[in-house]
């Protein structure tokens, strides 16, 4: 490999740089440096207060997350991409407020992110390597212990939101990658934060799992209850999940900034089997086959069939308290599956079905 460019030719490559992102489909393309001292102490204060939950991995990896170089060594800085996502889909707050509608996370609609982004970010290393006459590089994406938000940040792509989220002018609805590189580029200057004193994202979170500003305790996040969460789900959080069976939205779509974003023209993101409009009872009805068939590529598919099915008899039991007189079609469906192997969903369809009773005796 020839020598290391000079600091004064990787300036001028940057523009370079964000043109190549733009052509692969990047919305937007920066550059970070390896500093997140103070991000590793807010890690490890958070792991320490347990707000990771089951999430084991998390503390695993503990500091590594906030050390880059010891992820890959020889890694001098970071670049950083956002691709945005929001598919054109029906209507959230419709189906959020339809007691018989399931609720996908709009990021999971489509196919799976993860291939796509390090594709790509894979494409622009290779790319930058030809340029410079080689270089190490590495692309993530999710798919190790990286603390993607703050390197956003960093890279200027944003400001950390106060539901933890990356946020910028055009919202938020984008998936967050990066590049690990043994070149020495001079890093971006981040942006200002813009949330002021809104706090819409607290405000409307439906379980209060954003303790404060900047502060998630994932083990009441739906999104966390819905994936990660492999066991029963708490019985004082179910009534707040309502019709949420895959992740939860609510902090992004009550955020003004999210007035402005943008659909994304990527194929892959927009929905797929109907999953924008589909009833629970429809997706309840899946086969542990058609579910893996069905989702083959989808993000949803790394839960298992009787997450799935667990999460579904959750928002079953809430259609149920709510929508008594639909309770004949949902009753047999819950009924239709009470022998199955699993105790973890016998024991969710046995409180989906004590919701109905609930109902009729609730003097409201």
């Amino acid at each position: 490999m020839s020598s290391k460019p000079s600091s004064s030719t990787l300036a001028a490559l940057k523009p370079h740089i964000r043109a190549w992102g733009s052509e692969l489909g990047f919305s937007a393309i920066g550059f970070a440096s390896l500093e997140l001292k103070a991000e590793e102490g807010e890690l490890m204060n958070w792991l320490a207060a347990g707000y990771h939950g089951e999430m084991d991995y998390m503390a695993r990896h503990g500091a590594t997350r906030a050390r880059p170089a010891e992820l890959l060594p020889g890694t001098t800085s970071i670049i950083s991409a956002r691709v945005d996502y929001l598919p054109d889909a029906a209507d959230a707050w419709t189906n959020l407020d339809d007691p018989a509608r399931a609720y996908v996370s709009r990021y999971a609609l489509g196919r799976d992110y993860h291939k796509l982004m390090r594709s790509r970010l894979q494409q622009l290393g290779q790319r930058l390597a030809e340029e410079v006459g080689g270089c190490q590089f590495r692309a993530f994406s999710d798919s190790a212990p990286v603390l993607e938000v703050a390197l956003a940040r960093n890279a200027a792509l944003g400001w950390k939101g106060k539901h933890t989220l990356l946020l910028d002018r055009a919202g938020s609805w984008f998936f967050l990658g990066e590049l690990f590189v043994d070149l020495a580029f001079e890093p971006d200057t981040p942006v200002a934060n813009h949330c002021g004193s809104c706090q819409a994202c607290i405000d409307i979170c439906p379980t209060r799992a954003i303790l404060a500003p900047y502060q998630l305790d994932a083990r009441r996040c739906i999104s966390y209850l819905t994936i990660e969460h492999a066991g029963p789900i708490p019985l004082e959080l179910r009534r707040l999940i309502g019709n949420r069976i895959y992740g939860c939205d609510d902090c992004q779509l009550a955020c003004p900034w999210n007035r402005f974003a943008q659909h994304s023209d990527i194929a892959d993101f927009q929905p797929r089997h109907q999953l924008d409009t589909a009833t629970l009872l429809e997706l309840f009805s899946w086969s542990e086959d058609e579910f893996l068939k069905r989702l083959e590529g989808s993000a949803i598919r790394r839960i298992s069939h009787e997450r799935w099915l667990r999460n579904i008899a959750v928002a079953l039991g809430n259609a149920l308290s709510l929508k008594p007189s639909c309770s004949s079609s949902l009753i047999t469906a819950l009924q239709g599956r009470a022998d199955h192997p699993s105790a973890l969903l016998r024991e969710h369809l046995q409180w989906a079905l004590s919701q109905f009773n609930a109902s009729k005796n609730d003097p409201t």
